[in-house]
């Protein structure tokens, strides 16, 4: 993939609340699905690798729900690793130190004067349905 790589939509800016509810979407890492997803905090969206730094397991306790219940950081639902939502930097639990793998995402606006959620493809992360070079 090359930076002249187009975005790719995820959702109506609406859909994501701060430290709510995230929307989940899938990529291709290496050729295979792989679950993402991007929040919203401190008024800015942010996307992830669906994948905890400590054992590659989904992070939400149920669809959707990344943050723990203060709303301040995204939490492992297997092993309670807390994350800063802005970085991804785990700053507790067994893999403090390491980080999520961050996705690029924005927000930017729609034809209907509202807001839509994209994610660019990199070297790193495809778009499903993307052929290998």
């Amino acid at each position: 993939m090359t930076d002249t790589a187009l975005p790719l939509p995820i959702c109506p800016g609406d859909a994501l609340e701060d430290g709510g509810r995230g929307v989940r979407f899938e990529v291709l890492v290496s050729g295979r699905p792989t679950p993402a997803f991007v929040i919203r905090y401190d008024g800015r969206v942010y996307g992830y690798l669906n994948q905890c730094a400590h054992v590659p397991m989904e992070l939400d306790w149920s669809e959707g729900q990344f943050f723990e219940t203060g709303g301040l950081y995204l939490m492992c639902a297997t092993h309670g690793a807390t994350y800063e939502p802005d970085t991804g930097f785990c700053v507790g639990g067994p893999c403090r130190g390491g980080a999520l793998q961050p996705v690029r995402v924005e927000e930017v606006p729609s034809a209907d004067s509202r807001t839509t959620v994209v994610w660019w493809p990199d070297a790193y992360i495809a778009a499903p349905g993307a052929s290998l070079p």
